[in-house]
């Protein structure tokens, strides 16, 4: 952007040639399959992500790799990955880390960072990050990840629901004390974690309803009506299973009061 605003300070180009220029670099066509946001994180903040669970695995290969083929790439992430398909990407992809890119892969939260270097930064904030029980842990995983990839702490307590509540106190009292910004509470079941949460803080609480259950509360359904239901007013409610959306959310309520 700023050769091109040179271009134009110079009138080596007009103001229209100037203005599609940005567009064309704004968005990135890989042979008619993605169209990749190349320029969200200048925009948004946090650098947009490649959902791999229902693309053909071609197509996810040739997107990472038109991806790094462009200049001055920033870090990729890859959500949905499947321990066998991470497996296939790791091969083809080798000459990648050849070339100095870093691949890093959580298991249980199934997802990808490709890093282009390793250069971590101080936390800008804590979020505290809660499940129900351990059924709930890959999404809080996944939730973790993007927090830390978005520059804040992930504070984790795992297995803390309403059926055994005495474990979840003395949790939420570590997690004020040590000054958490947010904090996203994953819960399947009845999915009654996040209400109780809520009525303990004073602090943004996102609910995330996994698909846990059994019955009536197969798929995570019933978890989503009692979180959107709740009855501790203030919650904010992603989709069942979306902890990548919950720690968005999360980094952007921090990132926009700092």
């Amino acid at each position: 952007m700023r050769e091109i605003l040179e271009k134009l300070i110079n009138n080596e180009i007009d103001l229209d040639t100037a203005e599609n220029f940005i567009k064309s670099k704004n968005i990135l066509e890989f042979d008619e399959i993605a169209k990749f946001d190349y320029q969200r994180q200048s925009r948004t903040g946090f650098p947009e992500a490649v959902f791999s669970q229902s693309k053909d695995y071609d197509d996810l290969l040739l997107i990472i790799e038109k991806y790094f083929e462009n200049e001055n790439p920033q870090n990729l992430i890859v959500t949905k990955l499947s321990n066998e398909r991470y497996d296939k990407l790791q091969k083809d992809l080798h000459y990648l880390k050849t070339k100095g890119l870093i691949f890093d892969y959580n298991k249980k939260a199934q997802i990808l960072v490709i890093r282009v270097n390793e250069n971590k930064k101080d936390p800008i904030a804590k979020i505290g990050i809660i499940t129900a029980g351990t059924s709930d842990i890959n999404i809080a995983e996944e939730a973790k990840v993007i927090v830390e990839e978005g520059g804040c702490e992930a504070l984790t307590s795992y297995d803390i629901g309403v059926a055994g509540i005495h474990r979840l106190f003395p949790q939420i009292a570590y997690m004020i004390e040590e000054g958490v910004k947010v904090l996203i509470v994953c819960a399947g079941m009845e999915g009654a974690l996040p209400s109780v949460v809520a009525g303990l803080v004073d602090i943004p609480v996102i609910a995330v309803p996994t698909s846990v259950g059994y019955g009536v509360g197969e798929g995570g359904r019933v978890a989503l009506d009692a979180m959107l239901q709740s009855c501790a007013p203030g919650i904010a409610v992603v989709n069942i299973d979306n902890g990548f959306g919950a720690a968005v959310f999360a980094l952007t309520i921090v990132k926009s009061s700092n």
